[in-house]
């Protein structure tokens, strides 16, 4: 029997970290996500892209459950399970973030959502799988407040870990979107025959662009708006497949099922109509260019991004363009359209999840090649 590696993934939303680690060879065997709606998407999505169900199915309940007694044992049992069959076991996860986000509530690890976290590094280390990937926003890390917490979270270590952490961003990997996150990988040192005092993740690996360099380019300035007005891309040291019409014309997003996915702009039209493309300034209103990469696809906060040159806000298939998702990628269509919106601005950028997944899978089957 060809050897594995399993995947338990927590707080999975809509599927976008599971799916770039199942592109990448990995086998998800465990799906947990604590609301309905976006569980039901993330099936949806799966059921549309022909993907089998998990092993050991879809879990629409609390991570909070598999760190108590009953659901600790039923996990390690699972996870026992996969090892049996020769297999490496790791979790994944993306806990709920806006209580570490600056823009959001920054309530921190005593926020309804905040405390997540600690969950998620409490079941890592009662259930022990050979490695565990660990994704957030960069508030975590950057900002005083909320650093100690991070800092504990890495003490990780105790329980045989070797870990690796960096803030990455999005533009890196070819996803037209500034993004910045924070991730954490860790392996047990059980799997190593030598194991490292450290672990040197290449997180740059499978990087198409430094980010600085892309930051120092010149990219094209604002211009007045004007609905369906003609722009040719004429730019030499532009990377084009970082530039939203490059992924709205690579998605067909005007053709594309979630196309007409669409928030009608009742108030202030005349005002919009008055801002620039790629005027991103703005609070609430920023309108993309269509030449540049988009601002963090966040939509929540108020924050509302126009279409370049209609006189609209962007759709659903937009956004998940956007967040350099395949054009196969569908979501819901019965979900009310704040929530759409909200599963996709949640997700890890899909390109920058391949990345990492593909860097990892590299790193362990070097282990394996290694081992006795």
């Amino acid at each position: 029997m060809q050897k594995k590696i399993s995947i338990f993934s927590f707080f999975a939303g809509i599927g976008i970290l599971d799916l770039a680690f199942e592109k990448s060879g990995y086998n998800i065997v465990f799906v947990n996500e604590y609301d309905d709606l976006f569980m039901a998407s993330y099936q949806y999505a799966r059921t549309q892209m022909t993907h089998l169900v998990p092993l050991y199915g879809y879990h629409n309940d609390s991570a909070e459950r598999y760190a108590k007694k009953r659901g600790k044992r039923k996990l390690i049992n699972l996870v026992a399970k996969e090892r049996e069959k020769g297999n490496l076991v790791g979790f994944i996860g993306g806990p709920p973030c806006p209580d570490f986000s600056v823009a959001g509530k920054n309530a921190g690890v005593v926020g309804e959502n905040g405390r997540l976290t600690k969950v998620y590094f409490d079941i890592i280390c009662r259930c022990r799988p050979d490695f565990f990937l660990f994704e957030n926003v960069k508030g975590l890390v950057k900002t005083e407040k909320h650093r100690a917490f991070y800092n504990e979270m890495m003490k990780v270590q105790a329980n045989g870990y070797i870990i690796d952490e960096k803030v990455l961003n999005a533009l890196a990997y070819g996803v037209p979107q500034f993004r910045e996150r924070v991730f954490m990988v860790g392996i047990q040192k059980g799997i190593y025959q030598n194991p490292p005092d450290a672990l040197s993740f290449a997180w740059d690996k499978y990087a198409l662009f430094e980010t600085a360099d892309i930051l120092r380019r010149d990219w094209p300035k604002q211009r007045e708006f004007a609905v369906d007005s003609p722009y040719e891309f004429s730019f030499e040291r532009i990377p084009k497949r970082l530039t939203v019409e490059y992924w709205f014309n690579k998605n067909d997003v005007e053709d594309h099922p979630n196309g007409k996915d669409i928030f009608q702009v009742k108030k202030g039209r005349e005002k919009i109509a008055t801002i620039a493309e790629g005027d991103t300034s703005g609070k609430s209103f920023k309108r993309l260019h269509r030449w540049r990469y988009s601002p963090t696809a966040a939509y929540g906060h108020n924050e509302v991004h126009l279409h370049p040159y209609k006189e609209r806000r962007i759709s659903v298939a937009e956004a998940m363009a956007i967040q350099s998702l395949p054009k196969k990628f569908l979501v819901l269509p019965t979900l009310c359209l704040s929530k759409k919106f909200k599963m996709i601005g949640n997700g890890v950028p899909y390109l920058m999840a391949v990345a990492i997944a593909k860097t990892l899978k590299d790193t362990l089957e070097t282990i394996r090649e290694d081992g006795p």
